[in-house]
């Protein structure tokens, strides 16, 4: 009879070996773009395809500079002699200094043993040595176009980052030390957190654990500011929230999120909820929560988007405030959706929107940043199939590939921390928001990848035509509110200054600093970041921010003084929801907001 020690040595010696198997065969999925050829149906080997062929012009190009490419390997070897020689001489008592260190930025060598044991120093520079020199190679290359060079790196990159010794729990010292201790009892603990993971993952994805999920509820901690859902239709409710002041400005605010998240980024807890900001400086706010699509909803197209949602909210604002036009602010992909509404009401000759303020939107996809490496025709015809198969696009790819743009931080950190440390990640609610994906219909998305990411119409005259209407952005001119971020590594902000360029009227153009969501949410009091403002709009991004001045603060209050000025706004009456002409369906945030994916995919 086996003993229930001998078990556990056998379950953590398996476990020993299968996560370093997941580490190197994540790396391995990375080097088969070299090597195999795709499949049409797959995709991920369609992506995997595309950085093949990106490769192969890299190394034409590397052949036709040889000299460069002999240069660049002879520094890396002569940097690994240097370390040879370094490590000798630590093991004979004398001191050196490391021949390369990770980037500030870098935490996964910030336990002592990295640095303080000669072996797993020589493991870890070895290893930065070899991954530098391979992407110092692809920057040294060339005659590449830039998106050519951004598939590269991206590609090179996720397989030099796979590929750390952290990953591998016979090369981490601190999992090396934590098994020892425990007796093998955290990988134990990580294989049951990466059998449930693999569990709730997408499928050809695995999405981490990446905060402690039960400590978080959708309206009891997150998502709280008192409101009431007022409307809703297939792909969205309304939710007009409870005014905190006894006057309000006359004209309504609604907010339009993007739809491949759900809406309470902006209210994640009271001290950084920029809806309550708004309701507490005397808007009256209504903001969309869209649905977490499942496959009945397959035949939803963009068009279905634009008039049910953001139209359609207007319309219903009016009927519970009595006001005709509403000031509007789109987030991401929802001032994408918000934009193609204004031209489409512009052909109308209807002035719904009085204003419009896009934040971080994309309206020109010339420029998609780091998101253009998952870009092609191979690669969106194989997604259209797998999304015709389902109804919908599982929102937890999408959550993966997102993660990949950021893998150290938002994938690889939790690898080691769960998998392979046996440890439960901390309660975070930005975290929390991130894996609360959302699903979205085939129609629509398929319509939003190719006319916009892979042909770009949006920007051209014409280019797009929803129900029966074609869009030219050029011809609206309502007053708008352009803010972007400098760090933000999804919709680059020279991308969206094209946009804001593009379309008519009076326009400000702002940028923030930090990234693509804490740019955004970024309240007043925590007094963090700044923002670059330029009263003009000159044709290049480059020229507005050589003459532009940078800010303290925040740029909500920026925003703020500039729609007050934009007509209507004297202050009114404070407006319960359900007080007009709307009833009251149910308390915010509403069970759109409730639904996870759990349970949309059974």
């Amino acid at each position: 009879m086996t003993k229930p020690k001998e078990n556990m040595e056998t379950a953590v010696s398996d476990f020993y070996e299968m996560s370093g198997r997941l580490a190197e065969q994540y790396g391995r999925f990375w080097e088969k773009a070299i090597t195999q050829p795709s499949s049409a149906e797959d995709p991920s080997a369609s992506v995997l395809a595309d950085f093949s062929e990106a490769l192969r012009e890299v190394g034409t190009a590397m052949l036709e500079n040889p000299s460069k490419l002999m240069a660049d390997q002879l520094e890396m070897m002569q940097q690994q002699q240097e370390l040879y020689q370094n490590t000798v001489l630590r093991f004979l008592g004398q001191e050196t200094q490391p021949v390369v260190t990770p980037d500030r930025s870098d935490r996964r060598f910030k336990n002592e043993e990295w640095s303080e044991n000669p072996v797993f120093d020589y493991i870890k520079q070895l290893y930065l040595i070899q991954g530098n020199a391979l992407m110092k190679m692809i920057d040294d290359t060339d005659g590449l176009d830039e998106h050519t060079r951004q598939k590269v790196e991206y590609f090179v990159r996720q397989y030099v980052n796979a590929m750390a010794p952290t990953n591998f729990p016979n090369m981490n010292p601190e999992v090396i030390r934590k098994t020892m201790e425990t007796g093998g009892q955290n990988l134990a603990k990580g294989m049951t957190q990466l059998m449930k993971d693999m569990e709730g993952s997408a499928e050809g994805a695995l999405n981490v654990t990446m905060t402690d999920t039960t400590a978080f509820q959708v309206g009891r901690n997150v998502a709280v500011t008192p409101g009431k859902v007022v409307y809703q239709n297939d792909i969205m409710q309304l939710i007009q929230y409870t005014p905190s002041t006894p006057q309000v400005y006359k004209r309504p605010l609604l907010v339009v999120p993007p739809f491949i998240n759900k809406y309470y980024v902006l209210d994640l807890r009271e001290d950084n909820s920029f809806l309550k900001w708004l309701v507490d400086q005397g808007h009256t706010v209504f903001v969309i929560s869209w649905v977490n699509a499942g496959p009945e909803l397959r035949e939803k197209n963009f068009e279905n988007y634009m008039l049910e949602g953001p139209i359609a909210a207007a319309e219903a604002i009016e009927k519970e405030t009595g006001e005709k036009g509403v000031n509007a602010i789109g987030y991401c992909v929802g001032g994408t959706l918000l934009s193609t509404a204004m031209a489409y009401l512009k052909k109308k000759r209807k002035t719904t929107i009085k204003s419009a303020t896009f934040l971080t939107t994309l309206m020109d996809f010339s420029q998609p940043g780091e998101i253009g490496v998952f870009i092609n025709e191979t690669a969106i015809s194989a997604l259209e199939k797998q999304m015709d198969a389902m109804g919908f696009y599982d929102g937890r790819q999408m959550a993966f590939s997102f993660n990949t743009l950021r893998e150290n931080d938002l994938f690889w950190s939790f690898f080691v921390n769960n998998y392979l440390l046996g440890e439960r990640p901390a309660a975070f609610d930005l975290l929390y928001w991130n894996t609360d994906s959302t699903n979205l219909p085939a129609a629509m998305h398929s319509f939003y990848l190719r006319n916009m990411y892979l042909e770009n119409k949006l920007i051209e005259p014409n280019g797009i035509e929803l129900d029966g209407v074609k869009l030219d952005l050029s011809k609206i001119t309502a007053p708008k509110y352009f803010i972007s971020c400098a760090q933000d590594h999804i919709a680059v902000w020279e991308g969206t200054y094209k946009g804001a360029t593009v379309v008519g009227g009076d326009t400000r153009f702002v940028l923030g600093g930090s990234g693509h969501i804490a740019g955004i949410v970024n309240p007043p009091h925590k007094k963090k970041y700044g923002y670059w403002t330029n009263d003009k709009l000159p044709e290049s991004s480059e020229e507005w921010y050589r003459e532009a001045k940078h800010n303290e603060g925040s740029w909500w209050l920026d925003w703020q003084e500039w729609v007050v000025k934009q007509g209507d706004m004297e202050m009114v009456d404070a407006r319960e929801p359900g007080s007009g002409g709307l009833e009251v369906i149910e308390d915010a945030p509403g069970t759109f907001a409730r639904r996870r994916i759990a349970d949309v995919v059974k």
